[in-house]
């Protein structure tokens, strides 16, 4: 993409509205804008990075089992009066009515959803297990919304639905989720740790939240600091073996690791005192196990092979994708602007044209351009007449993993410098070994 060509309005000033980074930062470098209290506009660069997230998340689903699809975002009160969620949810779920007077709601979870479509097309239990999921707009009206994205009423959230023929099988289901989000996480260069949770108005027995350590999280956490150091890296994981699933959720969860909501100061008291540790942390997501909780009021019932019928046991399993941004912001970033984990950038690299309009630049800056674009990768080109210094501003504010500077005294000498954008090391290279330089990067991940 030519910076000429793209839609990127980068602000200069600081917004007087954004308490915390993540917010300021989106704010400045052009992702999102404010439409009303808690609901944004998503501008091409903000929107361009939530579908990143959105892709990476689909991608560790599938390779899970796990099936996409798509449910509305106005559902019928009918359903949730019949689970007996309507009136008890609270204030935070948006009820209205419909021309023909009838009650509905702007969806702030899907359980119900789920469990009518099982019952509706699923009879026995040789259909099961099977995991359904989507990534779909909610809306919850948070009495004070607040910290951008991090807290806002409309959100972008991948929920996943469970359905099993035992508690056996469902815990299993529970397990592989935990998986999946933490391979998720790592891949989106977080560390997220597992931590045993209050399961609020969705109910159920079982529960982990996953949290980003971060100074701006709004839930103070207690932990050893030994589970840190626990990672998937690239283990092959079979997703259908009970026993490695339970191995790895006990590997996770064994070291003590909770929230404020569910502290034991006993058992932490119990961890080394060196490896205690007290921070605060940005939910990012959460796991239930729920049993036989929507499924025996709605019905959701398959033939159990013994002449009988029998409740599935379910659980839900949610991602917050667009908080998941604000967090990686929230956990990578300077006094200059974002940085970019490089296994999700809106870009790969950026090209930034010391003197546009020089034939010498303009041309190594095509050719580079080209030769990355060619490589598979995407490339922004700040082919714009302005300043070098508002050029470098830009790059640092919108935090691209790598640039590539090109100015015409290193041309003289045949040489371009490469600069990390995290560590701020810069080298000076041959254009064709800067490209194999960044090609070479992230053909790793």
């Amino acid at each position: 993409m030519r910076l000429s060509r793209y839609f990127l309005p980068v602000l200069k000033e600081t917004p007087r509205e954004a308490q915390i980074v993540s917010h300021r930062y989106m704010l400045q470098a052009g992702m999102i804008k404010q439409s009303s209290a808690g609901i944004y506009s998503w501008l091409p660069l903000g929107f361009k990075m939530l579908r990143k997230i959105e892709n990476i998340v689909h991608e560790e689903q599938a390779k899970a089992g796990h099936i996409a699809m798509l449910m509305p975002t106005l559902q019928s009160a009918d359903l949730w009066r019949e689970s007996g969620r309507y009136d008890g949810y609270g204030e935070e779920m948006l009820r209205m009515k419909d021309r023909h007077d009838r009650d509905m709601l702007f969806s702030p979870t899907a359980e119900e959803m789920f469990t009518d479509t099982f019952r509706s097309y699923l009879k026995s239990y040789k259909d099961l297990p099977l995991t359904l999921y989507q990534i779909q707009w909610k809306f919850r009206d948070e009495v004070r919304p607040r910290f951008g994205v991090m807290r806002g009423r409309e959100f972008l959230m991948k929920d996943g639905y469970n359905f099993d023929l035992t508690k056996e099988d469902a815990l299993h289901a529970y397990n592989r989720h935990l998986v999946t989000y933490l391979r998720t996480y790592e891949r989106l260069g977080l560390q997220a740790i597992p931590m045993r949770a209050d399961s609020g108005p969705i109910g159920g027995d079982y529960t982990h939240e996953f949290l980003v350590l971060a100074e701006t999280g709004e839930s103070e956490v207690f932990y050893d600091s030994a589970v840190t150091d626990i990672s998937l890296g690239k283990r092959d994981v079979d997703f259908d073996s009970h026993d490695q699933c339970q191995s790895i959720m006990d590997e996770f969860t064994s070291l003590y690791a909770r929230t404020d909501e569910t502290h034991d100061e006993a058992l932490f008291n119990a961890v080394p005192e060196d490896r205690r540790r007290v921070a605060r942390g940005i939910e990012v997501g959460q796991i239930f196990y729920f049993g036989t909780t929507y499924s025996e009021p709605l019905g959701a019932t398959v033939d159990d092979g013994k002449g009988g019928q029998t409740p599935v046991h379910m659980g839900s399993h949610g991602i917050g994708v667009s908080r998941l941004l604000g967090a990686i912001i929230e956990a990578s970033h300077d006094d200059k602007g974002i940085i970019w984990p490089e296994g999700v950038t809106p870009f790969h690299c950026g090209i930034l044209n010391m003197r546009q309009g020089d034939d010498a630049c303009d041309a190594a800056c095509e050719d580079l351009y080209q030769q990355l674009t060619n490589a598979g990768l995407e490339p922004l080109y700040d082919d714009r007449d302005e300043r070098a210094g508002a050029k470098f501003g830009t790059m640092d504010m919108i935090g691209l993993p790598w640039r590539i500077t090109v100015g015409p005294r290193g041309l003289k000498d045949g040489k371009v410098e490469v600069t990390s954008r995290r560590t701020g090391e810069s080298e000076e290279m041959s254009p064709a070994d800067a490209v194999a330089r960044i090609v070479g990067v992230y053909a790793g991940l």
